[in-house]
């Protein structure tokens, strides 16, 4: 048997070596920079003081720690682009719902790069494709039809058809009809007078309304009362369960919502959710002569490629547009 030469013999001890990669990683020293989770909790308190919406903070913890959870970053100063690219190939979602997300991380990673937590925006250049489908709004006959087929008589219909029409004709999301109240509807001017608070850009807003509008609202304000009074509720809400209580239960339970799904379902009504009634008006504009800037302040937008994406103007409409300026 020939013996092992000496230069093929490894005298260093390295029997422990692979033992270490199973200590619980708890022993191990932390990682050193800013945690991530000091830097959202930071974050979430400005937001909370800026008036940010409860939904919009919420979507903010839930995807950095979701991030976090995924990539193992727990400091700043880890972030890479390549982490990022990691956290969205873990996702089994579509690239639209992967684009809104990322959205959010970097809303939230800018916040840190203006409050000098980090030195770079690297994360400007992750970014996913979209093919966004044209969402048209809805057609104002259609709504016409599915308000002649409410029963303004029922106090819950009448409730609904309110709703649509106020969506129909002032644009508001269904989250700030949800939260209107008494004063802020002035009969007499015809007007919606909004507080920025309910708003998404937080600018207070006056919207006109039509007869129609006013004789609704005239008549569910007047049955609120009698709601209220029978359950002894004391609230100045617009729109009320008949129990007297707010139809928005959370940011993401919203009665009046949930309604126009079922009118849309049952009338087989496909084009009148919430946010095509949404584009429906700011297209009825546009047909009646308002151009893209008032649209916008009414949509209460900051960004006017918004308002353009909402109102559907395919080619020829363009065309047409366009010729009355040669």
């Amino acid at each position: 048997m020939t013996s092992k030469k000496p230069i093929y013999t490894v005298s260093e001890d390295l029997s422990d070596i692979f033992k270490e990669s199973q200590l619980d990683k708890k022993t191990k020293a932390p990682v050193e920079g800013f945690p991530i989770v000091s830097a959202l909790k930071t974050v979430v308190r400005q937001m909370e003081i800026s008036g940010n919406r409860p939904r919009t903070i919420s979507d903010y913890e839930r995807y950095v720690n979701h991030f976090s959870e995924i990539t193992g970053v727990q400091v700043l100063e880890q972030l890479t682009v390549q982490n990022i690219y990691i956290w969205l190939d873990s996702m089994k979602v579509s690239n639209q719902t992967k684009l809104t997300r990322l959205k959010c991380l970097k809303a939230f990673l800018s916040r840190c790069f203006y409050n000098g937590w980090l030195t770079r925006n690297f994360w400007r250049q992750v970014n996913i494709k979209v093919d966004t489908p044209v969402k048209e709004g809805a057609k104002e006959q259609d709504v016409m039809l599915l308000l002649s087929l409410l029963d303004l008589s029922d106090f819950v219909e009448l409730r609904d058809a309110t709703a649509v029409l106020i969506m129909f004709q002032t644009g508001l999301r269904s989250s700030t009809v949800a939260q209107l109240e008494d004063k802020h509807v002035f009969i007499g001017e015809k007007l919606l007078k909004v507080d920025g608070g309910l708003l998404k850009n937080h600018d207070q807003i006056h919207l006109p309304f039509d007869d129609m509008l006013s004789r609704l609202l005239v008549a569910l304000m007047n049955q609120n009362n009698l709601i209220r009074r029978e359950n002894r509720v004391d609230n100045s809400l617009l729109f009320i369960t008949q129990k007297g209580e707010t139809v928005l239960k959370t940011q993401t339970n919203n009665i009046i919502q949930k309604r126009l799904n079922k009118y849309s379902k049952e009338y087989g009504m496909k084009n009148l959710n919430p946010h095509a009634l949404r584009r429906g008006f700011a297209k009825r504009l546009l047909n009646r002569g308002a151009n893209v800037a008032e649209i916008s302040k009414a949509l209460s937008h900051n960004d006017l490629a918004v308002t353009t994406r909402y109102l559907h103007l395919d080619k020829d409409e363009v065309a047409e547009s366009l010729r009355k300026y040669l």
